[in-house]
């Protein structure tokens, strides 16, 4: 008994520690992210989301309006819209929602989620650096939410994306390949539950 009460705390000792302890404070500025900031004019995507235990697939289109705001709808392949939703600034607006998903907590998570990849957060301000080995952490605090951009020491690649607090990750992100500014996939993958969005984007569809 006093063997299985030792091993539960330190199972619980694992689960409370900081995913970033180890990280070390730079001097390096975490304005050099910027450069790796996606210009989605308009883009297509095959869209594959698998949700506690559920599958959507469809198309997710991202794109610039003419007023400098940003467009994210996701719709299946027959037409129904699963959400479409617009940030202009700092605004953040539903312009629809399907019903089942029309949750606090989904809203939430899926704004957070495109905010990380579509860079919203680099005028923030208290930026800082964090280092560990060849990985530097480009940090944009925004209240208790963190957004992480993990790149090379000469800030030359961009690794991975990161979203969680201070001392917890909830979810990793990747954008890989590039033509004019905008990605060819992204990956994000959230660590607290079964929630990943992988996205594909389609060239032939948006000619």
């Amino acid at each position: 008994m006093r063997c299985l009460l030792f091993v539960s705390c330190l199972l619980l000792c694992a689960s409370c520690s900081s995913a970033y302890k180890k990280l070390q404070r730079t001097e390096d500025s975490a304005d050099c992210i910027s450069r790796f900031k996606p210009s989605f004019t308009r883009a297509l995507y095959n869209a594959q989301v698998n949700v506690t235990g559920k599958h959507l697939s469809g198309l997710l289109m991202i794109k610039t309006m003419p007023d400098s705001s940003i467009r994210v709808v996701f719709t299946s392949e027959a037409g129904l819209t699963f959400f479409d939703f617009e940030w202009n600034k700092q605004v953040f607006r539903v312009h629809y929602i399907f019903r089942q998903m029309n949750k606090k907590p989904v809203v939430k998570t899926l704004r957070k989620d495109f905010e990380l990849v579509l860079m919203q957060h680099l005028d923030a301000a208290g930026a800082y650096t964090l280092q560990t080995g060849q990985e530097y952490y480009r940090v944009f605090p925004d209240g208790k939410d963190y957004y992480y951009y993990i790149t090379d020491p000469g800030c030359a690649a961009l690794i991975r994306m990161e979203r969680g607090s201070s001392r917890k990750k909830v979810l990793e992100a990747i954008m890989t390949g590039e033509n004019k500014g905008i990605p060819d996939s992204i990956g994000i993958r959230h660590h607290n539950f079964n929630f990943d969005i992988g996205l594909k984007r389609l060239y032939d569809i948006e000619r």
